[in-house]
C-alpha cells in the first residue's frame, strides 16, 4: 500500500462496511501514530483487513474503478505503448485505450506528478484506476520480456565483432566491464529468464543461427538469432565467470557462479559440450533467495504428506524418492531436511552437486575427478557419527549396498532412484546387485514423483470430452465419463501464452509391509506389483494426477503424459466415488 494522501477517514468507510471493529480501529490508529505509515498498509499487515477488500474500499472513497490485474485481459500493443522503464518509474500499466483518453491502472493514483508525466509520455489525456502494487510488478514482469532487448543487445555485440577484431585476451581483461556489448547481453538474458521462471537457459549454436532456450515449467521456449557469431562471445564470458578454461574447446567442462538479478541471488550451474557448430551451454538456475520448498508446498496429499511425515522421523531405514531426472526429487529431499534439521540431530548429505546450502548440515560435493564418489564419502560419514544420513542419489551397487547397511545400523538414510514408479524401485535395487534379505530389512518406504504443470487460473477453460479423450478416460475408469468436467489450457499475458502457470508434484507412496517384503526377498517382481496394489493406502501415480484434472489444477493432457511415463503392467482403474486428495 503506498497511498498516503487521504482526503476522508478510510477507517470510518470500513466501520461502516462490517470490515473493521472499533477496537481493531483504535489499534490501526494508534500503530499510525507511532509509525507514521499509512493506515491501510497497517490494517492489512495486521491481518483486520483482506487486501483486496481494503483496496477496493480505498477505490471507492477516492471515486476511482479498482481493476483486478490477475483476471484482466491485456493488450499487449497498448501495454507496451508505455516504455518499460517509465511503468514501472511511476507504478503504470496501460489498460485501455477508450478513444478521448486512456485508462492506466496506478498503484498511486493520488500522485499528481506521475499522472501528468503519463499524460506527457502517452500524449493522450488518463484516467487513472488503483490496482493492486504486488500484482502490478508481477503483470508488469510478465508483459514487459525481454525479446527485443537481447535482440538489440546481440546486434550491438555482433556489430562489434567484425572480422579480425575479436580478441580473446582483451576479452578476459575486460571481464568487469559492465557497459561492454557481452556483458549487457547476458544480463537481460538472465532477467528475462527470472522474469518467465525460467530454471535452465541453454544457448546453441547452429549452421546460420544461435538458439537461446528456456525452459519454463518443464517446457522449452525458444529466440532465434541471425547473429551467430556472437557465441563464442557468450561463451568466452561464461567460461570467465565459472573459471574455467577459455582455451579448451574440445572437451566438456563444468563450472558455477552466481549472480544478483532483480534483488534475486542466482547460483548458477554452467555445462559447455563440443558441438558440430561450436559450443553449446547449459546453465540451471537455483535461486537461493527463495530458498528450500516447504514439504507442504510440494503438491503431496494431505493424508500422504501426513504419512510421510511419520516416515522420515522414524530412527532408522531407507526411504527411497524415484522420478526421471528433472522430476523434482531432490526437492522432496530438501523439504524432509527441512524439516529434520534440529539442534539434536546430526545429518551429513551427499550430493552432486550441492544446490543449496542448509545450515547445519553437513553437505558433502562429490568429485570423481579425485575419487570422491558416492560410495567412498558414505564410508567416511559413517564414521562421523550421524543420525540422517541423505545420499543424493544410488548410482550403482556399492553405494545402494553401502546406503542399506547403514539404514540397518540404526540410521535414517534418505535418498533418490532414477526408475519410473515406487512399485519398480524395490526390484531396481535387486537388479543393481543387493541381496534381497537386504532391501527387504532396510527398505521401509518408496515415493515416486512427476512434476505436472498447472492450468494458469485467469485463461484455463471448462470443457467436456471428444473422440479419443473420452474413449481413453472410459477405458481407464470402466464407467461412462459424459458427467466429468475438465479445463484445458488457452493462453493470456499472465502465462506468456502457454495456458500453463507453474507446476506442482503428482505423487505415489508405498509403505513396505511384511507380504512386500517376503515378494522383494524371493525377488518375484510380479507378486510385489500385486501385493502393492493391495496395500491399505496405495494410490498409484496416475491416479494423483487424474484427481487434479478433475479439480481444475491441471489438464488432461498432463495426465497422459504421466500415464505414458509409468509402468504399462500396474492396474490404474481410477474410483469415481472418492478422491485421494
Amino acid at each position: 500500500m503506498v497511498i498516503t494522501r487521504l482526503k476522508t477517514f478510510l477507517g470510518d468507510m470500513l466501520l461502516q462496511k462490517g470490515l473493521m471493529t472499533e477496537v481493531q480501529l483504535e489499534s490501526v490508529l494508534r500503530q499510525q501514530a507511532e509509525s507514521g505509515a499509512p493506515f491501510g498498509e497497517i490494517a492489512v499487515s495486521l491481518g483486520y483487513v483482506q487486501e483486496e477488500a481494503m483496496l477496493m474500499t480505498l477505490a471507492e472513497q477516492l471515486q476511482l474503478d479498482y481493476v483486478d490485474l490477475s483476471s484482466f485481459e491485456f493488450k499487449s500493443q497498448l501495454v507496451l505503448s508505455l516504455r518499460e522503464s517509465y511503468a514501472r518509474r511511476y507504478g503504470a500499466i496501460v489498460l485501455e485505450d477508450r478513444g478521448t483518453d486512456f485508462l492506466v491502472g496506478m498503484k498511486d493514483p493520488m500522485d499528481i506528478f506521475a499522472s501528468d508525466e503519463l499524460e506527457r509520455l502517452l500524449q493522450k489525456p488518463i484516467t487513472p484506476a488503483l490496482v493492486n502494487a504486488t500484482e502490478l510488478l508481477n503483470t508488469l514482469d510478465l508483459v514487459y520480456r525481454r525479446t527485443d532487448e537481447i535482440a538489440s543487445f546481440a546486434e550491438e555485440l555482433d556489430g562489434e565483432l567484425t572480422d579480425g577484431q575479436f580478441d580473446l585476451a582483451a576479452m578476459a581483461l575486460g571481464a568487469d566491464d559492465s557497459e561492454a556489448p557481452v556483458v549487457k547481453l547476458l544480463q537481460s538474458i538472465f532477467v528475462d529468464a527470472v522474469q518467465v521462471r525460467a530454471s535452465d537457459i541453454h544457448i546453441e549454436p547452429d549452421e546460420n543461427v544461435l538458439r537461446i532456450r528456456q525452459r519454463v515449467d518443464g517446457v522449452l521456449q525458444e529466440q532465434v538469432m541471425k547473429e551467430k557469431r556472437i557465441a563464442s562471445a557468450l561463451v568466452l564470458r561464461l567460461k570467465l565467470l565459472s573459471s574455467l578454461d577459455i582455451s579448451e574447446k574440445r572437451l566438456p567442462q563444468d563450472g558455477r557462479f552466481s549472480v544478483l538479478v532483480k534483488g534475486r541471488k542466482l547460483d548458477v550451474r554452467l555445462s559447455t559440450m563440443p558441438i558440430a557448430n561450436g559450443e553449446s551451454v547449459v546453465m540451471r538456475l537455483l535461486d537461493q533467495t527463495a530458498g528450500v520448498t516447504d514439504l507442504n508446498d510440494v503438491g503431496m496429499p494431505v493424508e500422504m504428506l501426513a504419512r510421510f511425515r511419520r516416515l522420515i522421523r522414524m530412527p532408522h531405514g531407507l526411504i527411497l524418492v524415484t522420478g526421471p531426472t528433472g522430476s523434482g526429487k531432490t526437492t522432496t529431499l530438501y523439504g524432509a531436511l527441512q524439516e529434520l534439521n534440529v539442534v539434536d540431530k546430526k545429518i551429513i548429505s551427499v550430493e552432486d552437486p550441492v544446490e543449496y546450502k542448509l545450515q547445519r548440515i553437513n553437505q558433502v560435493q562429490v568429485n570423481d575427478k579425485i575419487e570422491l564418489d558416492f560410495a567412498r564419502v558414505l564410508r567416511s560419514a559413517l564414521r562421523q557419527d550421524p543420525d540422517i544420513l541423505m545420499v543424493g542419489e544410488i548410482r550403482d551397487s556399492e553405494t545402494a549396498d553401502i546406503a542399506l547397511r547403514a539404514a540397518m545400523t540404526g540410521h535414517l538414510v534418505l535418498s533418490t532412484l532414477h526408475t519410473n514408479d515406487a512399485l519398480a524401485s524395490a526390484m531396481r535395487l535387486v537388479d543393481m546387485g543387493v541381496e534381497g534379505f537386504l532391501a527387504a530389512t532396510a527398505l521401509r518406504a518408496l515415493v515416486a514423483q512427476r512434476l505436472v504443470r498447472k492450468l494458469c487460473d485467469t485463461c484455463k477453460q471448462e470443457h467436456s470430452l471428444e473422440g479419443g479423450d473420452r474413449i481413453w478416460v472410459q477405458r481407464l475408469l470402466r464407467d461412462d465419463a459424459s458427467s466429468i468436467r475438465f479445463h484445458r489450457p488457452v493462453g493470456c499475458h499472465r502465462c506468456n501464452m502457454t495456458g500453463y502457470r507453474g507446476r506442482v508434484g503428482v505423487f505415489e507412496l508405498l509403505v513396505m509391509n511384511q507380504e512386500l517384503g517376503d515378494a522383494l526377498r524371493k525377488g518375484d517382481s510380479s507378486e510385489f506389483i500385486r501385493v502393492a496394489q493391495r496395500t491399505p493406502g496405495y494410490v498409484p501415480l496416475m491416479k494423483s494426477a487424474f484427481d487434479f484434472a478433475i479439480r481444475g489444477v491441471t489438464s488432461l493432457e498432463e495426465v497422459q503424459r504421466v500415464s505414458e511415463q509409468v509402468d504399462d503392467s500396474v492396474d490404474f482403474i481410477i474410483p469415481t466415488h472418492e478422491s485421494s486428495l
